[in-house]
């Protein structure tokens, strides 16, 4: 057996979040640098796979794609469980994609069914930062970030699929937490000093992972 292909890792992770908000273009412009605005509602679910490498781990990023449409909520268990990292988008211009992030995160955690529920890594993606040149935004940086300190000092990013703004930061960090989950790391501090570093520098998606 090849010796690259015996320490390749798979990382499974699962993104969530309402219909529209961007999901498969974040994905596409992550995977394929390429953006389509006329993608077709995702049904059920499908995946996209990235190569890249961590330190000096070779990794398989297979990432999740879910419908947001309510009658797709409930994918089943086995289609979350074995996530090492869960990613929760919403659209910066749509206050109720926003608001749903509390229940994604809960259908998340009731779904997979984690060891540890509270230490569990997610990720937040504050998308469509592009549109309108900022003016129809209705969530606030401030707001988002609020929201991820009260949950563990979850990660936060704000991203763009369609320039292709932050995007591949921000799957950098999901790849990186995923792998320090499936390794058994102390995510709590992992955590911490993520927030440390998003801390100290104007929001560029920079993550010390």
């Amino acid at each position: 057996m090849d010796v690259s292909t015996k320490k390749r890792t798979l990382l499974k992770v699962i993104v969530l979040g309402d219909s529209g908000v961007g999901k498969t273009s974040l994905m596409n412009q992550y995977v394929h640098m390429k953006f389509n605005p006329h993608y077709k509602a995702t049904i059920g679910a499908d995946f996209v796979t990235k190569e890249l490498r961590i330190d000096d781990k070779q990794v398989t990023l297979q990432i999740w794609d879910t419908a947001g449409q309510e009658r797709f909520q409930s994918l089943g268990a086995a289609f979350y469980r074995g996530a090492e990292c869960c990613v929760l988008v919403f659209d910066v211009n749509a206050h109720k994609s926003f608001e749903a992030m509390n229940t994604w995160r809960e259908e998340f955690l009731k779904q997979a069914d984690p060891d540890a529920p509270d230490n569990f890594p997610f990720i937040l993606l504050g998308n469509k930062i592009d549109m309108d040149g900022g003016n129809s935004r209705v969530v606030s940086e401030k707001q988002a970030k609020e929201w991820c300190a009260f949950r563990g000092n979850i990660p936060y990013f704000e991203t763009s699929a369609k320039e292709g703004y932050n995007v591949e930061e921000a799957f950098l960090c999901v790849a990186k937490i995923a792998l320090a989950n499936d390794q058994g790391c102390d995510l709590e501090n992992y955590f911490q000093g993520i927030s440390e570093s998003l801390s100290g520098i104007e929001q560029k998606g920079f993550c010390a992972c």
